[in-house]
């Protein structure tokens, strides 16, 4: 599918093997969408960048692996959905694992999604085109965190 999705936003990637966020960021660039992808590579900066964000700072969509250094991805999770600012902001566990556990344990932290990473890349293509599709050009956000 060569079709564009239209929309211009921020996302935040948190993906600590630098294989699998250039994997992404082509994947993005692939879809044709016009968008920012700010990478980090752990946890704790993941926290950090959201909580120094001001309102019209935080990024539209976190897409979030689980297994991470420094904090893994649940307790970025729980960060995420501790803070006012960021209670509200969706969150993608975009994941190796499908793991029913894992699963189960990020929806009852407060996981908007739960994808499991395809192995082969035009798939990873699609889901990151669904991905976007849905969550920036689709889905509307709550008005006030």
């Amino acid at each position: 599918m060569n079709e564009k999705i239209g929309f211009s936003k921020e996302l935040l990637l948190v993906e600590d093997n630098p294989d699998d966020a250039e994997l992404t960021r082509i994947a993005f660039a692939d879809t044709g969408a016009d968008y920012r992808l700010r990478v980090v590579s752990d946890g704790a900066e993941a926290v950090a960048f959201l909580q120094a964000c001001t309102p019209d700072e935080l990024p539209a969509l976190v897409l979030l692996d689980l297994n991470l250094p420094k904090l893994d991805g649940r307790e970025v999770l729980q960060a995420i959905r501790a803070a006012p600012a960021t209670s509200t902001l969706p969150v993608v566990v975009l994941t190796t694992s499908a793991e029913p556990f894992d699963v189960d344990k990020v929806y009852a932290l407060g996981a908007n999604s739960y994808i499991q990473k395809p192995v082969e890349y035009e798939r990873f293509v699609e889901v990151v085109r669904q991905i976007g599709l849905y969550w920036l050009a689709l889905n509307q956000p709550p008005t006030t965190p």
